[in-house]
């Protein structure tokens, strides 16, 4: 226990030392209204140069992060069917497969994965 608070006080610390090197080093700007506007020729611009984002593309863009980093949890799994008990890892595995699927089945249910345009 003695090790894990003294690992965790000199991350703590580490980070600070961090936030505080990098807050003195950085660069100080001044926000000006005129410096970050848009420039078209001298003129003010006509519209907007963001373009809107779709978010509906982000959401489906995060879905497929989550599930995709749960899929490469899962795949270590299979190496530990030689060196563990099979029932163990067999229900581990269904239980994890069983957590996504719910997961999968609460973002249909809710619509996040119809692409409408």
């Amino acid at each position: 226990m003695l090790m894990i608070s003294l690992m965790g006080s000199i991350i703590l610390i580490i980070a600070l030392i961090t936030m505080s090197l990098a807050s003195i080093l950085s660069k100080k700007t001044f926000m000006d209204r005129e410096k970050n506007s848009p420039f078209e020729c001298g003129f003010d611009p006509i519209n907007s140069s963001r373009l809107p984002f779709s978010l509906q593309f982000f959401l489906i863009a995060v879905i497929f992060l989550i599930f995709d980093v749960e899929i490469a949890l899962l795949l270590p799994m299979i190496t530990i069917y030689k060196m563990s008990n099979l029932n163990f890892v067999l229900i581990t595995s269904f239980f994890f497969i069983i957590i996504l699927l719910l997961g999968l089945y609460h973002e249909w249910n809710q619509g996040a994965l119809n692409w409408k345009t």
